[in-house]
């Protein structure tokens, strides 16, 4: 059983920047490469899932 991510974000690019998206309460801003073959990538930092626009409702 896995826990679901506290935050999903739909994007329309395949290499995403995620920082917490709280100002001085984030994160430091990593930059994300998603996969082509899964559609969507977890930040390590928030655990955050961002998902490509063309993988919507299949993940």
């Amino acid at each position: 059983m896995t826990t679901p991510p506290p935050e999903t974000r739909i994007v329309d690019t395949w290499r995403v920047a995620c920082d917490g998206g709280e100002g001085a309460l984030g994160h430091p801003r990593v930059w994300l490469q998603i996969p082509h073959e899964t559609g969507y990538v977890e930040c390590p930092y928030c655990d955050a899932r961002l998902i490509h626009k063309e993988f919507e409702g299949k993940v």
